[in-house]
């Protein structure tokens, strides 16, 4: 239910890691499917998708730029319960529930489940979260695991786990805030469940506490170490890939600029480039041109392609652990997702990070305090400001050095992160099956346990008419 597209990747991943082991998979999403995967099936409500992607039309980059937040408070509370009936409304989604498949499983995104949680209840299976979000404390703390204000950071500020008094006081009151928001937004949202799935539903809250587990995406290298309890799995880079050769084409260009290497800009994909201000494309493209490397630059279309420096070249899509697995790469300019983080982590590229929006900040500060990223702030951008934090951060080495050794952290584990996650999530398989076979046993026993009293009933019955005889 997440709004940004970069929250199926990790379903994906755990989509084909599953599949592998030849479970049958369900995939339902507002996203419509980039590339096809044998075996998966995917489901796109077109309500929902259209819901989506109408509300992600902001000009999140312009409005940063001014010192506006990039989604307003109140549209943040009603995408919750307006998604929800979006999604319950949608003729797909009516079809999909009276179809009366069985599931043993149903795994959600711990980004806005409120609203699936409605499935859980109608199809009465376990089910577990994928916490996309990795800083957001709501699925893991609902469930049990400690997330005090003092060392919590909120995920959509600038602070850190080494906060000063006046810094926890202020990461409290915004915490509260969000907590109010959220109880809005739920309450809405409980009214939309009762409406598709009766009055008998019980409440989200309640039904969060019953998540068998919980995926979670961080780790304590790249995000923070956290006092979770066993329900909780981290599974940080469970998309990492090592880098594959890249086309001729990107080849040949990046060979083209020697020993300089090249550097790779991209604003993942919840920030439109195509709709950043032309004021903003032409700051970046006025940087681009003064640095010594090529570059690389993702674009989302063509509207503000005026004046491309002859040392950029500019694509719709580019491979991008491809790219910062490559030898020549000297830098990356990224809004600080957190995939991109881990993704950079995992390749040992630094970084320049420009936070838009949602949880960009709180990677960012967590980045540059670990010491493989110079943070910039968007309203106060200039040109000369992003061309010398690249040059800063390619000459420095001790940005090289510290991504270095997050790399080794992140790397050196026991599993490959996609490996835990499949254990785990049969694991909950396995507990399924478990549940239902002993409530068929249960069944069974109360069955036995009616016949043995009937039995002895007429037993009874037919003695006490023998002695009357």
């Amino acid at each position: 239910m997440g709004g940004t597209k970069s929250h199926k990747i990790p379903f994906l991943e755990l989509a084909r890691g599953l599949l592998r082991r030849n479970h049958n998979i369900t995939l339902i999403s507002p996203f419509t499917p980039d590339f096809h995967i044998e075996g998966l099936e995917e489901i796109t409500p077109e309500g929902l998708m259209s819901f989506v992607r109408g509300y992600m039309t902001f000009d999140l980059v312009g409005a940063r730029m001014r010192g506006e937040e990039p989604l307003p408070y109140m549209d943040i509370i009603r995408y919750g319960y307006e998604a929800c009936e979006a999604f319950l409304s949608d003729v797909e989604t009516k079809s999909f529930l009276r179809s009366g498949r069985n599931y043993d499983l149903i795994v959600l995104d711990g980004a806005y489940p409120e609203c699936a949680l409605g499935l859980v209840y109608r199809m009465k299976v376990p089910f577990m979260y994928i916490n996309t979000v990795g800083f957001y404390a709501g699925p893991t703390s609902i469930s049990g695991s400690p997330a005090p204000y003092s060392v919590t950071p909120i995920f959509a500020k600038a602070f850190t786990d080494n906060m000063g008094f006046i810094d926890r006081t202020l990461n409290t009151m915004w915490n509260i805030g969000a907590m109010l928001g959220h109880i809005a937004s739920v309450t809405v949202l409980q009214g939309v469940l009762k409406r598709h799935f009766g009055s008998k539903i019980p409440h989200v809250y309640d039904m969060g506490k019953n998540v068998s587990f919980i995926l979670q995406n961080g780790h304590y290298s790249v995000s923070y170490p956290r006092p979770f309890l066993p329900n909780v799995a981290e599974v940080a880079c469970i998309h990492c890939k090592e880098p594959k050769v890249l086309s001729s084409d990107l080849e040949e260009w990046i060979a083209g600029a020697g020993e300089a290497g090249f550097v790779y800009v991209s604003m993942g994909s919840s920030v439109r480039t195509n709709k950043m201000p032309l004021s903003a494309h032409r700051l970046f493209v006025k940087a681009l041109g003064r640095l010594p490397q090529r570059v690389l630059w993702k674009q989302d279309g063509e509207q503000n392609m005026t004046d491309i420096p002859t040392n950029t070249r500019i694509y719709n899509w580019l491979p991008q652990q491809d790219l910062l697995g490559h030898p020549k790469i000297k830098a990356f300019v990224t809004h600080g997702g957190l995939l991109s983080m881990f993704e950079t982590v995992y390749h040992g590229v630094p970084i320049i990070s420009i936070p838009v929006f949602c949880d960009h900040d709180a990677n960012a500060a967590k980045a540059e305090l670990d010491g493989f990223a110079k943070k910039l702030d968007l309203q106060q951008l200039t040109s000369d400001k992003l061309y010398k934090a690249i040059k800063e951060v390619i000459n420095d080495p001790k940005y090289k050095k510290q991504v270095k050794i997050r790399q080794t952290l992140l790397r050196d584990q026991k599993e490959s992160p996609l490996e835990r996650a499949i254990y785990w999530t049969e694991f909950g398989f396995k507990r399924a099956v478990e549940y239902l076979h002993n409530k068929r046993m249960d069944k069974l026993i109360n069955k036995s346990s009616d016949l043995l009293k009937r039995s002895s009933k007429l037993i009874g019955e037919a003695t006490m008419k023998k002695k009357r005889l």
